[in-house]
């Protein structure tokens, strides 16, 4: 019923020049247990399958960044991308206090907004072709920093409730053992991982080639999320190991299949969990979660770029790019909700504004004329060098 439905709403979306992820979220909300007609009771099973989704996209991703040009961006990820989540928490926190909310929940709404899904921006800009352009790579960049960032956000927004406390020891013992394991192992996988797939590739067995590449994603996958971080940032760097072999496209490209099938299924998840009447009872809340993805996040985006030296329209494509939720935002709302930080209805209100920014999301891009795969080497923003 999914894949039927994936199908039937891609192919309608294609033919009206429409994103197909538009259409993926729309057979979601068909297939949801809150909608009449045909439904899908069991969501968790395709949770699990979405996520497959996510690091599938991930490390194919991964494959086409080489770590010199993510490091040309370093001070944008390294200083921006904590000055915008901080000015998003912010965003959140002096709406709360204007709409006369406590203080906790503006701050837990400030930190659901701060993080861009990682997964949406990667398939908009690989269906546009932007992926090497010079706002592609910053908001990559910007959206690993996100996904560093929930690792803390996990920990220190139950502490926002009076009866729980934050566990900081937890914290820093979780971000110490990113630094003493992580590290040296990409360092021994950077010299052993391209010797494995040489060695492979001489083979000239498809078959082996598939289940090297497999391996590298996963296994760095479920290492990250050992050390408490997320699997999409392990598949990620999984990637880039591929990518430091001669053969890593033609690696990456045999599960190119497999990626865009659990992709469509992410997007159809999304879908399923919107509860429409929910939603019609609370729009109040809904409108002003939207506002501030939408309009609030823009705005931040646009500024911190612009400080950093990029020109006006690369400020303004990542701007656009990083105005939605997705994923991981999921996660801290539902954190949020049970640490009683923000209400049922408001949860839900943010559900739903994580499929209206997702398509609001898809619309803007198209607004704007695709952008040219510009080197890095043409122009270095301040403080890129």
């Amino acid at each position: 019923m999914v894949l039927a439905a994936a199908v039937i709403a891609g192919l309608l979306f294609w033919r009206l020049r429409q994103p197909l992820i538009l259409g993926y979220v729309l057979a979601g909300l068909v297939l949801s247990p809150f909608t009449p007609g045909p439904r899908i009771h069991d969501v968790h099973t395709f949770e699990i399958m979405a996520e497959a989704g996510v690091i599938l996209l991930m490390f194919t991703i991964g494959t086409e960044f080489s770590i010199p040009e993510l490091l040309r961006v370093k001070w944008l990820a390294l200083a921006g991308a904590p000055l915008g989540i901080g000015l998003s928490i912010a965003l959140g926190t002096g709406a709360g206090l204007l709409l006369g909310w406590p203080l906790a929940q503006g701050i837990a709404v400030g930190c659901i907004i701060s993080v861009a899904s990682t997964m949406v921006l990667m398939r908009l800009l690989m269906d546009r072709g932007e992926l090497d352009s010079d706002a592609g790579r910053v908001m990559v960049a910007l959206t690993l920093v996100e996904d560093l960032a929930v690792v803390i956000l996990t920990v220190l927004l139950p502490g926002l409730n009076p009866s729980t406390h934050t566990d900081y020891k937890q914290l820093f013992w979780t971000l110490g053992k990113a630094v003493l394991f992580l590290v040296p192992v990409l360092v021994a996988a950077w010299k052993i991982v391209p010797r494995v797939l040489n060695r492979v590739e001489k083979t000239g067995n498809d078959e082996l080639a598939v289940l090297v590449a497999l391996m590298v994603c996963v296994v760095t996958a479920a290492f990250t999320e050992a050390l408490g971080l997320s699997l999409a940032l392990g598949a990620f760097v999984g990637g880039t190991l591929l990518g430091s072999s001669l053969y890593s496209h033609r690696f990456a490209a045999k599960i190119f299949p497999i990626r865009d099938a659990f992709v469509a299924v992410f997007f159809v998840t999304i879908g399923m969990l919107i509860d429409p009447s929910a939603l019609l009872a609370n729009w109040q809340l809904l409108a002003v979660v939207i506002a501030l993805i939408l309009g609030g996040k823009l705005a931040v985006w646009f500024v911190v770029a612009r400080l950093f030296g990029y020109p006006m329209d690369t400020a303004l494509r990542i701007g656009i790019g990083l105005t939605q939720i997705g994923e991981f935002s999921f996660v801290l709302a539902r954190l949020s909700l049970d640490s009683k930080l923000i209400s049922e209805p408001l949860y839900n209100a943010v559900l739903a504004a994580s499929l209206i920014s997702i398509l609001a999301n898809a619309s803007l891009f198209k607004l704007l004329k695709p952008a040219s795969r510009v080197a890095f080497s043409e122009r270095e923003p301040v403080g890129a060098a």
